[in-house]
């Protein structure tokens, strides 16, 4: 069976204020093209389909198109993540087309969509993204004992639930799609933080048992472990100057008879270069860096002086300039701070405005207050996007 692993597309998201739409939907008329092309047989999208629960008008009609192209040559299977809202991905996706099918359910991961192909069935769940707050109940065995507060606890349950349901499926083949942050992989700077208990990762070990883990968080792709039975698809573009550097790509996985995998990364369009531009403004007007004028561009000018008219020059050589600074090549030495990135744990970087508000660190006490407090907001805020279904929380 020839299999497409893709997801993070985060439509409706924009980079430094640049609209992306257009270029997500040249990414999307390259999937449809490839999955034609390459006589794909099932699609799989690993969540964060969506940037944000509610998202934009076009995005919904661009999703909306894709889904009914694929369908007509190939079964898909979505997976709610982060930023999506699940009960909002999830509407219809009983009545859907047998052809696409959204897995958004936390208490039905146990049942699989089945795909045919001359080898035999292959088995494929879909793990949405899990707030252990909002399913820790759910996936319990006992519904009074909850299940830990953790990451690894509750994706491990939704694990144990797919190996209990494949047991009964001798001979089936089997792909897991799955939204989460696994130990091993490194993120980029444009991922949102997930942490729960001050723990964001889950142990590769979780999904022993299945041939092909296709998994959505992580925009870089990128194996888990010493093989491609786990891996990342990553994002199809650059949502940040962090990933300025990786190759966005798709990931088509041959799964044979015996459950082996053979993967092949088909690069994705790239809809214009990130590049970071350093130097005096009498250099960049002179032409030297006039090679990246076509490109998305973070710049730095370097002159003693702030120059006039600073940021209207420079837009003048670079029209796609997407952030200008000015940094003096001759500055005193900073105190070395730290960046604040999608990634950073939050509760951190509290505790850096505690301690330069305060002049001192915030005690271990403080600490499990503002954790406490942050988590809080964070549980709030899924609840109010409409994350979990009715039922799902005790």
């Amino acid at each position: 069976m020839r299999i497409l692993h893709t997801g993070d597309w985060h439509l409706g998201r924009t980079l430094l204020g640049a609209d992306l739409l257009e270029h997500q939907a040249a990414f999307l008329d390259h999937l449809v093209g490839v999955v034609v092309q390459r006589s794909v047989d099932l699609v799989v999208i690993a969540g964060d389909v969506y940037d944000r629960a509610i998202p934009p008008v076009d995005a919904v009609r661009m999703l909306s198109s894709t889904l009914e192209r694929l369908a007509a040559v190939a079964t898909v299977v979505v997976t709610p993540g982060n930023h999506d809202s699940a009960a909002r991905l999830g509407f219809g996706s009983g009545v859907m087309n047998a052809r696409v099918r959204i897995l958004a359910e936390p208490t039905r991961i146990a049942e699989p969509v089945l795909v045919d192909d001359a080898d035999g069935p292959v088995a494929v769940y879909g793990i949405p993204y899990l707030q252990p707050d909002m399913v820790r109940y759910a996936l319990a065995d006992v519904p009074d004992e909850p299940l830990a507060r953790s990451h690894q606890a509750v994706v491990g349950a939704a694990m144990d639930r797919v190996r209990g349901d494949l047991a009964q499926r001798p001979g089936t083949r089997s792909v897991v799609v799955a939204h989460a942050f696994v130990g091993g992989a490194e993120p980029s700077d444009s991922e949102q933080d997930i942490r729960v208990g001050g723990v964001d990762r889950v142990a590769e070990s979780a999904f022993d048992g299945v041939d092909y883990v296709a998994l959505g968080h992580l925009h870089g792709p990128q194996r888990v472990g010493a093989s491609d039975r786990i891996r990342y698809a990553g994002s199809p573009l650059a949502f940040s100057f962090g990933e300025r550097h990786h190759t966005k790509s798709v990931t088509l996985v041959d799964l044979d008879a015996a459950g082996t995998v053979s993967v092949e990364l088909v690069p994705t369009p790239v809809p214009r270069r990130l590049v970071d531009v350093r130097g005096p403004l009498d250099d960049i007007e002179a032409g030297v860096f006039t090679e990246h004028a076509d490109a998305w561009v973070r710049v730095a000018v370097t002159d003693t002086v702030h120059p006039e008219r600073m940021y209207a020059r420079v837009k003048d050589r670079f029209p796609h300039a997407l952030a200008i600074t000015h940094e003096p090549a001759d500055a005193p030495a900073r105190s070395a701070s730290r960046a604040v990135t999608a990634t950073s744990d939050p509760v951190e970087v509290a505790a850096d405005f505690v301690t330069f508000a305060t002049g001192g660190a915030p005690t271990a006490e403080e600490l499990v207050v503002l954790r406490e407090a942050y988590e809080s907001a964070a549980a709030a805020l899924s609840q109010q996007d409409g994350a979990v279904h009715e039922g799902t929380v005790r």
